[in-house]
């Protein structure tokens, strides 16, 4: 085949990298709260809510409390959360132990159930009686001007919410390790030492009311996304028994029955029934999906309307939302550039200012100033100021909300580098086959070269060998096959070989068979490259060669995504150059670049998969960070080369996930640009809350040092700041500006509709179309009607390696004009671009002709003079006409 093929889906090595992907916990018991299933001598992970974890001070706290217990294994602080997984033998260290351990240090600890999604953190909690009591008196003691013995209900405030405080810090001392409830007992202490009681009080009452705010906001920030799992039922049915069993007993292989509005509770295939599911929280896409028999489903997934048996294809603690709640959570726990060099800032930044509080006390003491008092006061300030939980909290709170609105929209980011990296991309580079392209092939030509056998024995060879194959191309021919009344036997197939780049081999019947593009013919000993009808449309041409002779040839063609023209014109709208990289051929990649519109800047053909790295890091080199996108097997290499790779991961292949850094859960590809933006808007929120922490510390000291020390300011700017940073972290979880909510229903019910008239067996879709042409002058994404012509011009750069060499290149320089009413787009019937330009390329000799093309446009192409200029006009362009710059051959 002419496209690079990927292993089967079920190969032993593909599982073993989707395994490494994204592995199961160590010998976990599979417990996501307290409450699951035990198995005897193996470890079980505990997830438990962990009020008292405000900033990254207290994992240092939280680990030295639970690693010393035996039985305790590994410990994991999710801050942004505040939330603890604990991996740890029950039988050596039990549930309520690990609690005590917590609260007994004033941590504030709960397990959290499974299937829960949070906890306390997910409701509207109330504020602890401590913040009560410290907020009632204090607000009592502003009575104090009319009566003088209230003044003393401030200190009242300050003890009465000191008790949580107090535990934290004490078990911080007895640790070596100082933290902000160190600093603020300090600083409450002094301020009722130097008499300033309602200080000390709005001290204590700031410092835990902003704390159980920023609680809230933390837990409305995280609610729903927690816990991945939360949505799977405990219990299933089997369908051939009628039994209820756990979800966690079900094997794979068997049947369990999924009525109208329950959860799909494992991954499998449906093997009875009709029904319609809603993958929006896998794939962040709210449409309903139809689903028959043989159909893919996926747990956590909702069955809407009609009853389904499913087959089970993995075990509940190995299915696709589990491997997502895990690969969420390790993103979560990693840290980005950016958090280290702050935290590797912090680690210094509390000891200097502590000593410089000191020396601001001290100092002055030894030299005989005056006003002790205001020195005092001013090195309390400093103190308040000494720790940096607004700063410390700035990057890793804005990094998980937008992993978590990544998470959302179908876009699984591996770690915060990464996200920070999608805001520095300059360049986008795309597969064809599967990613740009449906990867849905129809086969247009199948002959048979020469007289050395017959069409019937050659379908059976092709098909046999085929079915062993798990490429997009495979199944077109396994089904063209059966069309001709000819059934594969893939266990007649002795030996079965995937050659990236260049197709498959296989042996059958005693004959060698290789299947593949050009570039297989030569590894058979075969040179024979036959003249196809079918070349000039862009087809995919592969050959079948028999004990080294060629025996017959084909011709397929696929069509572009709906809604990929959109997602490259969103690129380069953000100034992201766009470039296609496919193993295919030349008219192939023609065929997709005139469905995009003209929209993709540069095409490289014929491609290795060697070929596709080397041009990744010259991209790398000349335009800056490079996105890569792909979802077969030759594409692993370049994804991981990329500065970002993202592989397309339900249907991709597992060596594509394993080496990407993001996962596309869904085959829209308007998720790219998405998750471009998001990480741009990553990189502002990082970068502002950054700056507001720092320049509330300077504006805390610069007032204590210019006009009076404050010590309720100095609690404001640090406590205060670490719920602005929160809060406006939050912002990265919405939609800004209500984008694409008319947009989305417009091309989710597209894509319904489409579905439902494939599954109903529409020839034509008529319905379908019918439905769709309605809304195209409602700027719907899915066939845009312009309110005005619009022309566009630029340059495409064609590189196709000669003689099969991935050394040398032939450039084509294409100037494409798009003439009126060129929007763009993939999804008209006849599988042309809404106003797709036609794009032509002739031999110099034919530089000067005038044509027509097959839609009755005329072409008209200049020459290159001897001075390198151009002879016609671009004035046509505008008129029907389409310019193409024939100059090959490097001239």
């Amino acid at each position: 085949m002419s496209c690079a093929e990927r292993p089967p889906a079920k190969a032993p090595e593909a599982a073993a990298l989707e395994e490494r992907l994204l592995p199961p916990p160590a010998r976990s018991g599979d417990v996501d709260g307290g409450g699951g299933r035990r198995k005897k001598g193996e470890w079980e992970k505990t997830y438990l809510d962990v009020l008292g974890v405000c900033c990254s001070a207290e994992v240092a706290l939280v680990e030295r409390l639970l690693s010393p217990i035996p039985g305790v294994r590994k410990v994991t602080v999710v801050v942004p959360s505040r939330t603890v997984i604990v991996e740890h033998d029950p039988a050596a260290a039990s549930h309520s132990h690990i609690v005590k351990a917590l609260n007994r240090a004033g941590l504030e600890a709960s397990v959290r159930a499974y299937g829960g999604s949070g906890g306390v953190l997910a409701g509207g909690r109330w504020p602890s009686p401590y913040v009560v009591a410290s907020g009632a008196l204090l607000l009592a003691s502003f009575l104090a001007p009319l009566l003088p013995p209230l003044r003393w209900l401030a200190l009242a405030s300050a003890c009465a919410g000191a008790p949580p405080v107090l535990l934290r810090a004490t078990a911080s001392a007895t640790r070596l390790a100082l933290d902000i409830n160190i600093l603020m007992l300090l600083a409450a202490a002094g301020a009722a030492a130097l008499g300033d009681y309602a200080e000390a009080g709005a001290i204590v009452f700031l410092f835990t009311a902003a704390e159980w705010l920023e609680t809230l906001a933390c837990a409305r920030a995280s609610n729903g996304m927690l816990s991945l799992m939360s949505v799977i039922p405990p219990t299933v049915v089997l369908a051939e028994t009628g039994e209820v069993v756990a979800v966690r007993d079900v094997q794979v292989g068997a049947v369990v029955s999924v009525k109208a509005g329950e959860v799909v509770p494992v991954d499998g295939v449906v093997v009875d029934g009709r029904s319609e599911v809603d993958e929006s929280s896998l794939t962040g896409e709210s449409f309903p999906v139809p689903k028959q028999p043989p159909a893919e489903v996926w747990a956590g997934t909702i069955n809407l309307d009609g009853y389904i048996a499913v087959r089970t294809t993995a075990l509940a603690e190995n299915s696709t939302v589990a491997k997502m709640e895990r690969l969420v959570e390790a993103a979560q726990n990693s840290r980005s550039k950016t958090q280290r060099l702050i935290d590797t800032c912090a680690k210094y930044y509390t000891p200097v200012v502590v000593v410089l509080a000191a020396s601001v006390a001290l100092v002055p003491l030894l030299l005989g100033a005056q006003d002790m008092k205001r020195w005092y006061r001013l090195a309390l300030v400093l103190l308040v100021s000494a720790c940096p939980c607004a700063l410390v909290l700035s990057t890793p709170v804005a990094t998980f909300c937008a992993l978590l609105r990544a998470a959302r929209i179908g876009v699984l980011i591996k770690g915060g580098d990464i996200l920070e990296t999608l805001g520095e991309i300059r360049v986008a580079a795309f597969d064809k086959t599967g990613t740009i392209t449906k990867g849905e092939f129809s086969i247009d030509e199948f002959h048979v070269v020469g007289d050395k056998v017959e069409m019937s024995q050659l379908l059976y060879w092709v098909s046999s060998i085929e079915s062993k194959s798990s490429h997009p191309m495979a199944a077109a021919l396994v089904e063209y096959a059966q069309s001709k009344s000819i059934q594969p036997k893939p266990e007649n197939v002795t030996e079965f070989h995937v050659i990236p780049g260049e197709g498959i081999y296989g042996e059958i019947n005693g004959r060698h068979v290789y299947i593949g593009n050009k570039r297989i013919m030569a590894r058979s000993s075969s040179y024979t490259v036959p003249e196809m009808s079918d070349q000039q449309k862009g087809a995919s041409i592969g050959y079948v060669i028999c004990d080294g002779d060629l025996v017959g040839s084909f011709s397929l063609s696929d069509d572009c995504r709906t809604g990929a023209a959109d997602a490259i014109q969103e690129l380069r709208s953000m100034g992201i150059k766009s470039v296609m990289l496919t193993g295919d051929s030349r008219s192939a990649a023609m065929r997709a670049q005139e469905q995009l519109g003209g929209a993709m800047e540069e095409l490289h053909c014929e491609l290795l998969p060697a070929d596709k790295v080397a041009l990744v890091g010259d991209l790398k080199l000349a335009s800056g960070a490079t996105l890569m996108v792909g979802d077969g097997m030759n594409d692993a290499a370049a994804l991981a080369a990329a500065d970002v790779g993202i592989a397309m991961g339900l249907r991709g292949s597992a060596a594509a996930m394993e080496t990407s850094h993001a996962t596309l859960m869904s085959s829209d590809v308007l998720r790219v640009p998405a998750a471009v933006a998001l990480g741009r808007r990553a990189r502002r929120t990082i970068a502002a809350n950054v700056a507001a922490s720092v320049a509330a510390k300077a504006a805390a000291v610069v007032l204590a040092v210019a006009w009076r020390p404050v010590l309720w300011a100095a609690v404001i700017a640090d406590v205060g700041t670490c719920l602005l940073v929160v809060l406006h972290s939050m912002t990265l979880l919405r939609d800004p500006a209500g984008r694409g909510n008319k947009e989305e229903v417009c091309r989710a019910t597209a894509r319904s509709l489409a579905m439902r008239a494939q599954l109903a067996g529409a020839s034509d879709g008529a319905a379908f179309n019918a439905e769709v042409s309605g809304d195209r002058t409602k700027g719907c994404h899915c066939c845009q009607k312009p309110n005005r012509p619009v022309e566009q011009e630029h340059s495409v750069v064609i590189d196709i390696p000669l003689a099969l060499s991935s050394a040398e290149h032939r450039e084509i320089k294409i100037t494409t004009a798009t003439a009126k009413g060129g929007a763009g787009g993939c999804c008209s019937s006849a599988g042309k671009a809404c106003g797709a330009s036609t794009v032509t390329s002739d031999a110099p000799k034919k530089c000067c002709a005038s044509k027509e093309d097959s839609r009755g446009a005329r072409v008209k192409a200049p020459c290159c003079n001897k001075e390198g200029g151009e002879r016609d006009s671009r004035k046509e362009g505008a008129q029907g006409c389409r310019d193409a710059k024939c100059c090959s051959g490097g001239k």
